[in-house]
């Protein structure tokens, strides 16, 4: 359907997590990048939300970095890959269902591409992403075959000083590895063990 208004569509945020069959619950807005204003509309009982590009990867040109075609009804459509999907569901959580969403939707994703996340967190230059990203990596370490080292990668770019990963919010769960505020309904996770 966006696809149909927006040939450039990328699909992203919730959208992306249905599309690369990891959605944790159903919504009924379907939202995707396009080149242009953000424009939003209601047809059939769904909301379809077009939004511009991230400024940070339409600077440089790279706003298909992290994208994937993928199969849908018969058509192929882009869709922001697992590593995008995370990373802009953490920037922008009321577009994945919130944050309790997001993470228990991209636990299910069957891989992440660790150098794919570092270039993607490089581009965007937001230390709270990098925390956030990395605290995601170490709850889920196992899953993800997520090394120590790669931990550290990550924690080198933490914030320096405490932050929240949804900014208008108070309150939360204080993860003092990540310099990051959780909150509250996602507790402070479960750190697994990952490869040294």
């Amino acid at each position: 359907m966006a696809l149909a208004a927006r040939p450039d569509a990328i699909f992203s945020h919730h959208s992306a997590l249905e599309l690369l069959g990891a959605a944790h619950s159903a919504w009924s807005t379907c939202t995707h990048y396009c080149s242009g204003a953000r424009m939003e509309w209601e047809f059939d009982g769904s909301s379809i939300r077009a939004v511009p590009h991230p400024t940070a990867l339409a600077r440089c040109a790279m706003t298909e970095l992290g994208t994937r075609r993928v199969e849908r009804r018969g058509s192929i459509v882009r869709t922001t890959g697992p590593e995008r999907t995370l990373i802009e569901g953490f920037r922008q959580p009321s577009l994945v269902g919130g944050v309790s969403e997001l993470v228990a939707s991209a636990a299910g994703f069957a891989t992440l591409d660790i150098d794919l996340l570092a270039k993607l967190l490089e581009l965007y230059a937001i230390r709270r992403l990098w925390a956030a990203v990395g605290w995601f990596l170490e709850v889920n370490a196992q899953s993800f075959a997520v090394s120590e080292a790669d931990l550290l990668r990550f924690e080198q770019h933490r914030p320096n000083a405490p932050q929240y990963l949804v900014r208008a919010t108070r309150g939360g769960n204080f993860i003092a590895r990540w310099n990051l505020v959780l909150p509250q309904e996602i507790g402070k996770g479960d750190p697994d063990v990952g490869e040294s």
